[in-house]
């Protein structure tokens, strides 16, 4: 009798396409993956309530629900929906009080309002003034897992991400991070798996890590 397989489903981060799942590989004998996108959110629509409308898509009971950065916080809502075997986040946040100071600041002078978000519908224009590997290697990557320009978008993102309220999270959760993160800085991050040289696109250029560990800790009791 063959074995039942376990359904991963995988969130990437803001604005970034399934793509940033490319080289995450489980075992086909034991895992069958799925990869979400983004949807447009509603007008003036709580993260809490996308979440929901999100959480159709999951076609499974019992789920392994795993998210990237805001993505992160996006299957945290989502699990409060529907039935989750596991719930992993990866470069993420597990609750406001993770949040870093930056980001607290944004949310108490409202400053996320003004950033210039339609820029990240601007790439190829970007691409023309960016001087140094390093910016140009960086553009690269923006525009190879970035999915979602619309400023609209980005903008609800920025706002939910930002102004997330969660005090509490599932005692249970498993939180994946990286010790060199600079969107979510390890020293605000409390009881987390720790990547060494893990920046905040681990799950990209740590995959090797992810494909030797994520059975182990999807499997474990």
């Amino acid at each position: 009798m063959s074995q039942e397989l376990i359904h991963v489903y995988l969130m990437p981060g803001m604005a970034a396409s399934s793509k940033i799942f490319e080289y995450i590989k489980l075992p086909t004998n034991q895992f069958k993956t799925h990869v979400l996108e983004w949807i447009m959110p509603l007008d003036n629509e709580p993260v809490s309530a996308y979440a929901l409308r999100l959480s159709k898509k999951i076609k499974h009971d019992q789920i392994i629900l795993l998210g990237v950065s805001f993505g992160g916080v996006v299957v945290q809502e989502m699990s409060k929906h529907i039935n989750v075997l596991k719930l992993i986040i990866v470069s993420s946040v597990k609750s406001m009080h993770e949040l870093p100071t930056k980001m607290i600041l944004a949310k108490t002078t409202k400053l996320y309002g003004i950033l210039p978000t339609q820029l990240a519908s601007k790439l190829d224009v970007l691409e023309k003034y960016a001087f140094g590997n390093t910016v140009k290697k960086r553009l690269e990557l923006y525009k190879r897992y970035l999915s979602v320009t619309d400023s609209s978008y980005l903008n609800w993102a920025i706002r939910e991400m930002v102004c997330w309220s969660q005090e509490d999270f599932r005692a249970d959760i498993i939180h994946i991070h990286g010790d060199k993160d600079a969107v979510f800085p390890i020293k605000n991050i409390k009881k987390c798996i720790v990547i060494k040289n893990g920046t905040h696109i681990a799950i990209i250029n740590k995959y090797k890590w992810f494909n030797e560990n994520l059975p182990k800790l999807i499997l474990a009791n």
